[in-house]
Protein backbone atom coordinates (compact mmCIF):
# COMPACT_ATOMS: atom_id res chain seq x y z
CA UNK A 1 0.00 0.00 0.00
CA UNK A 2 2.76 2.45 1.04
CA UNK A 3 4.30 2.15 -3.16
CA UNK A 4 0.62 2.88 -3.93
CA UNK A 5 0.54 5.65 -1.78
CA UNK A 6 3.29 7.25 -3.04
CA UNK A 7 2.40 6.57 -6.23
CA UNK A 8 -0.99 8.50 -6.06
CA UNK A 9 0.59 11.29 -4.40
CA UNK A 10 2.62 11.83 -7.28
CA UNK A 11 -0.48 11.92 -9.37
CA UNK A 12 -1.81 14.20 -7.23
CA UNK A 13 0.72 16.60 -7.68
CA UNK A 14 0.94 16.45 -11.44
CA UNK A 15 -2.67 18.45 -11.43
CA UNK A 16 -1.45 20.58 -9.11
CA UNK A 17 1.86 21.40 -11.09
CA UNK A 18 2.56 24.67 -13.37
CA UNK A 19 1.21 23.78 -16.98
CA UNK A 20 -0.18 20.58 -18.78
CA UNK A 21 0.92 16.93 -19.01
CA UNK A 22 0.40 14.61 -21.44
CA UNK A 23 -1.29 11.37 -19.71
CA UNK A 24 -0.64 9.05 -22.75
CA UNK A 25 -2.68 5.36 -22.93
CA UNK A 26 -0.62 2.36 -23.45
CA UNK A 27 -2.87 -0.70 -24.18
CA UNK A 28 -0.55 -3.58 -22.58
CA UNK A 29 2.69 -4.17 -20.56
CA UNK A 30 5.32 -3.53 -23.04
CA UNK A 31 3.57 -0.22 -24.28
CA UNK A 32 3.39 1.05 -20.64
CA UNK A 33 7.09 0.06 -20.23
CA UNK A 34 7.81 1.82 -23.57
CA UNK A 35 6.12 4.77 -22.83
CA UNK A 36 7.62 5.12 -19.15
CA UNK A 37 11.05 4.65 -20.64
CA UNK A 38 10.66 7.45 -22.99
CA UNK A 39 10.25 9.50 -19.81
CA UNK A 40 6.37 10.01 -19.34
CA UNK A 41 5.14 10.88 -15.53
CA UNK A 42 1.84 8.70 -15.60
CA UNK A 43 0.06 6.76 -17.73
CA UNK A 44 -4.21 5.94 -18.19
CA UNK A 45 -5.52 2.75 -19.80
CA UNK A 46 -8.06 2.96 -22.52
CA UNK A 47 -10.89 0.52 -22.64
CA UNK A 48 -10.30 0.72 -26.78
CA UNK A 49 -6.37 -0.64 -26.31
CA UNK A 50 -7.79 -3.32 -23.37
CA UNK A 51 -10.22 -4.91 -25.90
CA UNK A 52 -7.85 -4.99 -28.88
CA UNK A 53 -4.92 -6.86 -26.38
CA UNK A 54 -7.94 -9.28 -25.54
CA UNK A 55 -8.57 -9.98 -29.31
CA UNK A 56 -11.72 -8.04 -28.90
CA UNK A 57 -14.14 -4.79 -29.18
CA UNK A 58 -14.99 -2.06 -27.44
CA UNK A 59 -17.08 -2.14 -25.25
CA UNK A 60 -16.88 -6.25 -24.95
CA UNK A 61 -14.86 -6.72 -21.94
CA UNK A 62 -16.10 -8.04 -18.93
CA UNK A 63 -15.46 -6.01 -15.63
CA UNK A 64 -12.94 -8.71 -14.26
CA UNK A 65 -11.32 -9.21 -17.67
CA UNK A 66 -10.79 -5.46 -17.41
CA UNK A 67 -10.03 -5.47 -13.36
CA UNK A 68 -7.14 -8.09 -14.28
CA UNK A 69 -6.11 -5.83 -17.22
CA UNK A 70 -5.65 -2.76 -15.29
CA UNK A 71 -3.92 -5.00 -12.90
CA UNK A 72 -1.16 -6.08 -15.31
CA UNK A 73 -0.63 -2.57 -16.43
CA UNK A 74 -0.03 -1.41 -12.70
CA UNK A 75 2.94 -3.84 -12.36
CA UNK A 76 4.31 -3.01 -15.35
CA UNK A 77 5.84 0.14 -14.50
CA UNK A 78 6.01 2.44 -11.35
CA UNK A 79 4.51 5.39 -12.82
CA UNK A 80 0.90 6.38 -11.45
CA UNK A 81 -1.98 4.83 -13.26
CA UNK A 82 -5.66 6.07 -14.26
CA UNK A 83 -8.01 3.75 -15.26
CA UNK A 84 -10.30 4.25 -18.09
CA UNK A 85 -13.61 2.22 -16.78
CA UNK A 86 -16.33 3.58 -19.48
CA UNK A 87 -19.73 3.45 -17.09
CA UNK A 88 -17.88 1.53 -14.22
CA UNK A 89 -20.25 -1.59 -15.76
CA UNK A 90 -23.02 -0.71 -14.06
CA UNK A 91 -26.10 2.03 -14.39
CA UNK A 92 -26.96 2.03 -10.15
CA UNK A 93 -24.56 4.43 -8.49
CA UNK A 94 -23.13 1.94 -5.68
CA UNK A 95 -22.16 -0.82 -8.14
CA UNK A 96 -20.62 1.49 -10.23
CA UNK A 97 -18.93 2.77 -7.27
CA UNK A 98 -17.56 -0.47 -6.03
CA UNK A 99 -16.14 -0.85 -9.77
CA UNK A 100 -13.53 2.04 -8.72
CA UNK A 101 -12.72 -0.01 -5.72
CA UNK A 102 -12.10 -2.76 -7.33
CA UNK A 103 -9.73 -1.01 -9.84
CA UNK A 104 -7.91 0.78 -6.83
CA UNK A 105 -7.59 -3.10 -5.44
CA UNK A 106 -6.02 -3.64 -8.54
CA UNK A 107 -2.97 -1.01 -8.51
CA UNK A 108 -4.33 2.36 -10.14
CA UNK A 109 -4.98 5.57 -8.51
CA UNK A 110 -7.33 7.07 -10.28
CA UNK A 111 -10.37 6.40 -12.33
CA UNK A 112 -13.07 7.76 -15.01
CA UNK A 113 -16.77 7.37 -14.48
CA UNK A 114 -19.27 8.04 -17.60
CA UNK A 115 -22.56 9.19 -18.07
CA UNK A 116 -22.92 6.93 -21.13
CA UNK A 117 -23.60 3.44 -20.95
CA UNK A 118 -23.26 1.32 -24.47
CA UNK A 119 -25.56 -1.54 -22.93
CA UNK A 120 -27.58 -2.98 -25.89
CA UNK A 121 -30.68 -3.59 -24.03
CA UNK A 122 -31.14 0.85 -23.88
CA UNK A 123 -31.88 2.57 -26.66
CA UNK A 124 -29.54 4.98 -27.98
CA UNK A 125 -31.77 7.75 -27.34
CA UNK A 126 -31.43 6.93 -23.54
CA UNK A 127 -28.11 5.71 -23.34
CA UNK A 128 -26.47 9.24 -21.68
CA UNK A 129 -28.12 9.27 -17.99
CA UNK A 130 -30.36 11.76 -17.09
CA UNK A 131 -28.82 14.24 -15.27
CA UNK A 132 -29.90 13.67 -11.83
CA UNK A 133 -28.83 10.01 -12.33
CA UNK A 134 -25.33 11.01 -13.92
CA UNK A 135 -25.14 13.32 -10.78
CA UNK A 136 -25.64 10.69 -8.35
CA UNK A 137 -23.31 8.40 -9.92
CA UNK A 138 -20.43 10.40 -9.28
CA UNK A 139 -21.51 11.06 -5.35
CA UNK A 140 -21.51 7.97 -4.78
CA UNK A 141 -18.48 7.40 -6.73
CA UNK A 142 -17.44 9.95 -4.52
CA UNK A 143 -18.36 8.52 -1.27
CA UNK A 144 -16.70 5.47 -2.12
CA UNK A 145 -12.72 6.47 -3.47
CA UNK A 146 -12.76 8.78 0.07
CA UNK A 147 -12.66 5.42 2.17
CA UNK A 148 -9.26 4.56 0.71
CA UNK A 149 -6.13 5.24 2.01
CA UNK A 150 -4.57 6.79 -0.44
CA UNK A 151 -6.10 10.09 -2.80
CA UNK A 152 -7.67 8.31 -5.63
CA UNK A 153 -8.04 10.90 -8.59
CA UNK A 154 -11.73 10.39 -9.46
CA UNK A 155 -12.23 11.67 -13.37
CA UNK A 156 -15.90 12.31 -14.42
CA UNK A 157 -16.96 12.78 -17.60
CA UNK A 158 -19.55 14.13 -19.67
CA UNK A 159 -19.87 12.27 -23.05
CA UNK A 160 -22.53 14.13 -24.82
CA UNK A 161 -20.36 15.63 -27.66
CA UNK A 162 -18.31 12.17 -28.27
CA UNK A 163 -21.91 10.73 -28.52
CA UNK A 164 -24.13 12.81 -30.79
CA UNK A 165 -25.67 15.03 -28.46
CA UNK A 166 -23.78 18.46 -29.98
CA UNK A 167 -25.18 20.39 -26.56
CA UNK A 168 -21.93 22.54 -25.02
CA UNK A 169 -24.46 23.90 -22.47
CA UNK A 170 -25.53 20.46 -21.10
CA UNK A 171 -22.16 19.34 -21.20
CA UNK A 172 -20.90 21.99 -19.31
CA UNK A 173 -24.18 21.73 -16.67
CA UNK A 174 -23.37 18.34 -16.12
CA UNK A 175 -19.38 18.88 -15.53
CA UNK A 176 -19.92 21.68 -13.28
CA UNK A 177 -22.50 18.99 -11.32
CA UNK A 178 -19.60 16.77 -11.18
CA UNK A 179 -17.37 19.29 -9.68
CA UNK A 180 -19.48 20.37 -6.90
CA UNK A 181 -20.11 16.70 -6.33
CA UNK A 182 -16.31 16.14 -5.50
CA UNK A 183 -14.86 15.06 -8.85
CA UNK A 184 -11.03 15.86 -9.10
CA UNK A 185 -10.69 16.45 -12.85
CA UNK A 186 -13.43 17.30 -15.06
CA UNK A 187 -13.76 15.75 -18.56
CA UNK A 188 -15.61 15.78 -21.86
CA UNK A 189 -14.26 14.03 -24.69
CA UNK A 190 -15.66 15.19 -27.88
CA UNK A 191 -14.25 19.25 -27.53
CA UNK A 192 -12.94 20.04 -31.27
CA UNK A 193 -11.71 23.47 -30.97
CA UNK A 194 -9.44 25.55 -28.69
CA UNK A 195 -12.83 28.08 -28.41
CA UNK A 196 -15.03 24.85 -27.14
CA UNK A 197 -11.83 24.11 -24.52
CA UNK A 198 -11.66 27.55 -23.52
CA UNK A 199 -15.52 27.86 -22.35
CA UNK A 200 -15.33 24.72 -20.66
CA UNK A 201 -12.51 25.14 -18.68
CA UNK A 202 -13.25 28.74 -18.05
CA UNK A 203 -16.69 27.60 -16.47
CA UNK A 204 -14.87 25.03 -14.48
CA UNK A 205 -12.56 25.81 -10.98
CA UNK A 206 -11.05 22.11 -11.24
CA UNK A 207 -8.42 20.42 -13.91
CA UNK A 208 -9.53 19.61 -17.15
CA UNK A 209 -8.74 16.48 -19.32
CA UNK A 210 -8.87 17.10 -23.00
CA UNK A 211 -9.03 13.91 -25.59
CA UNK A 212 -5.82 15.77 -27.49
CA UNK A 213 -6.75 14.50 -31.33
CA UNK A 214 -9.86 15.32 -31.49
CA UNK A 215 -8.75 18.97 -31.63
CA UNK A 216 -7.24 18.62 -34.64
CA UNK A 217 -3.52 20.16 -35.27
CA UNK A 218 -3.44 21.58 -31.36
CA UNK A 219 -0.25 21.20 -29.52
CA UNK A 220 0.53 20.71 -26.01
CA UNK A 221 1.41 24.50 -25.54
CA UNK A 222 -1.73 25.59 -27.20
CA UNK A 223 -4.11 22.97 -25.31
CA UNK A 224 -2.26 24.50 -21.95
CA UNK A 225 -3.37 28.06 -22.80
CA UNK A 226 -7.10 27.33 -23.69
CA UNK A 227 -6.79 25.77 -20.10
CA UNK A 228 -6.47 22.36 -19.92
CA UNK A 229 -4.55 20.47 -17.46
CA UNK A 230 -4.16 16.74 -18.50
CA UNK A 231 -3.89 15.54 -22.24
CA UNK A 232 -4.66 11.99 -22.83
CA UNK A 233 -4.98 10.40 -26.26
CA UNK A 234 -7.44 7.67 -26.03
CA UNK A 235 -7.20 4.62 -27.84
CA UNK A 236 -4.94 6.84 -30.57
CA UNK A 237 -2.06 4.61 -29.81
CA UNK A 238 -3.46 1.65 -30.21
CA UNK A 239 -4.87 2.35 -33.14
CA UNK A 240 -1.73 3.27 -34.58
CA UNK A 241 -0.22 0.30 -33.25
CA UNK A 242 -2.84 -1.74 -35.00
CA UNK A 243 -3.13 0.15 -38.19
CA UNK A 244 0.63 -1.02 -38.96
CA UNK A 245 -0.09 -4.33 -38.18
CA UNK A 246 -3.09 -4.23 -40.71
CA UNK A 247 -0.72 -2.26 -43.76
CA UNK A 248 1.57 -5.19 -42.66
CA UNK A 249 -0.69 -7.83 -43.05
CA UNK A 250 -2.19 -6.70 -46.33
CA UNK A 251 1.14 -6.17 -48.04
CA UNK A 252 2.12 -10.12 -47.11
CA UNK A 253 -1.00 -11.40 -48.32
CA UNK A 254 -1.83 -9.07 -51.25
CA UNK A 255 1.37 -8.45 -52.27
CA UNK A 256 3.45 -11.12 -51.37
CA UNK A 257 5.93 -8.12 -50.39
CA UNK A 258 7.78 -7.01 -46.78
CA UNK A 259 8.41 -3.24 -47.35
CA UNK A 260 6.52 -2.33 -44.14
CA UNK A 261 9.77 -4.06 -42.79
CA UNK A 262 11.61 -0.47 -43.76
CA UNK A 263 10.08 0.89 -40.86
CA UNK A 264 10.69 -1.03 -38.29
CA UNK A 265 11.68 0.05 -34.84
CA UNK A 266 15.33 -0.13 -34.02
CA UNK A 267 16.38 -2.74 -31.65
CA UNK A 268 18.71 -0.83 -30.27
CA UNK A 269 16.08 1.72 -29.21
CA UNK A 270 13.96 -0.18 -28.12
CA UNK A 271 16.50 -1.64 -25.57
CA UNK A 272 17.09 1.66 -24.74
CA UNK A 273 14.01 2.41 -23.69
CA UNK A 274 13.07 -0.36 -21.77
CA UNK A 275 16.35 -0.26 -20.01
CA UNK A 276 16.74 -4.22 -19.92
CA UNK A 277 19.57 -6.43 -20.49
CA UNK A 278 19.36 -8.59 -23.36
CA UNK A 279 21.54 -9.95 -26.45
Amino acid sequence: MSDQIERAERFAALHRAEGAFIIPNPWDAGSARLLAGLGFESLASTSWGAAIALGQLDGEVSRDAMIEHLRQLSAATDLPLSADLENCYAHDPREAAQTLLLAAGAGVVGGSIEDYTSDPTIGPAKRIYDFSHAVERVQAAVEAVRRLDFHFTLTARAENLLRGRNDLDDTIRRLQAFEAAGADVLYAPGLTTLEQLRTVCSALGKPVNVLAPQVKGATLAALAEAGAKRLSVGGALARAAVGALLRAGHEMREQGSFGWTAELASLAEVKRVLGTPGA
